[in-house]
């Protein structure tokens, strides 16, 4: 069995609200909860903390693994992918797309324990939510550039997987935007420093700059649960969801989707969860294995929203009739010793 992990740890692991505290601890026991071989960090690498051993480094020492950076992203400001892994690794490739991918694309093969190579791609789209309909068509030139990269895996019939913070809802999915709206206006409200690069959304980042002037609208629709109604309706027509259509179309499977259809399953963010922007998706050679894929909430006493601003997603691939030998096995022990006591 293959454990994957896909989390966006905010701001590489850092609370700047909080004079920069660590949330090593609470980053590992969410991590460790799912037992992983391999983990793909969103936001793992902070560019303004320079004081070594990272999070990231801190979080990978706990859990045994081995951490490999993703290339330096184009803008100075973003932050860095990374993947951690127990796993043999075979092969890494970044792949810096200037113009095409806001940040690179990290690749890394590794080898199961059943000897089969994996190969997991690490992506972080563009958030963009202030530039012309959310940003959507930025999103679709970059998902389109990642299907081109992965093109010759899904040719050659190599099992590969595609996770990470895609800043973009599923097509026909819900979408509670007025709790994302709340939770965007009390994180202004509560700022100490306005400008505090600290991973979080502000209202002038989600909101076009021709429209700012309905900032003060959005403030009070943000303390009205009736206004509220009205803006998710509203949302889920503009919410661009493109970027997601895309891998469906190239055939691409939605571990969470395909293991609970019905359930939302947000993500983001931990605190309100408003909607569910991560992925882990498997290729159509990969996804017959899907075992589970779950969101984790919680582990050992930490609560998700205490770890990160997103959900960590957390999904199972394997043989199915390997996975129930334990058990099978164990009834039959179970059932040798009754036999045996009937003879004694």
């Amino acid at each position: 069995m293959t454990h994957i992990v896909s989390y966006n740890i905010l701001a590489g692991g850092y609370t700047l609200q909080k004079k920069g505290a660590r949330r090593t601890e609470q980053l590992t026991k969410i991590i460790r909860s799912a037992q992983p071989d391999v983990v793909g960090l969103v936001e793992a690498i902070h560019p303004q903390v320079t004081q070594r051993p990272w999070v990231a480094e801190e979080v990978a020492e706990n859990l045994g693994m081995q951490l490999i950076k993703g290339g330096t992203p184009a803008r100075p400001q973003d932050y860095q992918l990374a993947l951690l892994t127990r796993l043999p690794v075979l092969s890494t490739q970044i792949h810096a797309r200037p113009g095409k991918l806001l940040r690179p694309l990290l690749e890394v093969c590794v080898e199961q324990e059943n000897g089969q190579p994996l190969t997991v791609f690490v992506a972080h789209l563009s958030a963009a939510f202030n530039q012309g309909r959310g940003g959507g068509h930025i999103r679709m030139r970059e998902v389109r550039e990642i299907l081109s990269i992965m093109a010759p895996l899904r040719e050659q019939g190599r099992p590969h997987v595609l996770m990470g913070d895609f800043n973009s809802l599923a097509p026909g999915e819900s979408f509670t935007a007025s709790e994302l709206l709340r939770y965007v206006v009390q994180l202004d409200n509560r700022r100490a420093e306005k400008k505090l690069y600290d991973g979080n959304p502000y209202l002038d980042s989600v909101v076009p700059r021709p429209l700012r002037f309905l900032i003060p609208l959005l403030k009070l629709v943000a303390g009205s649960k009736t206004l509220g109604t009205f803006f998710d309706a509203a949302a889920y027509y503009y919410a661009p969801r493109g970027c997601i259509r895309l891998l469906y179309e190239a055939g691409y499977v939605d571990s969470y989707r395909r293991k609970h259809p019905g359930d939302g399953g947000y993500t983001c963010p931990a605190e309100m969860p408003a909607g569910r922007i991560d992925y882990i998706f498997a290729d159509p050679t990969l996804s017959s294995q899907l075992l589970s894929c779950e969101v984790i909430t919680e582990a050992d006493g930490v609560s998700g929203k205490q770890a990160s601003d997103h959900l960590a997603l957390h999904a199972e691939f394997g043989d199915p009739v390997k996975r129930l030998l334990p058990e099978f096995e164990e009834d039959q022990t179970s059932a040798s010793i009754l036999k045996a006591d009937q003879y004694i």
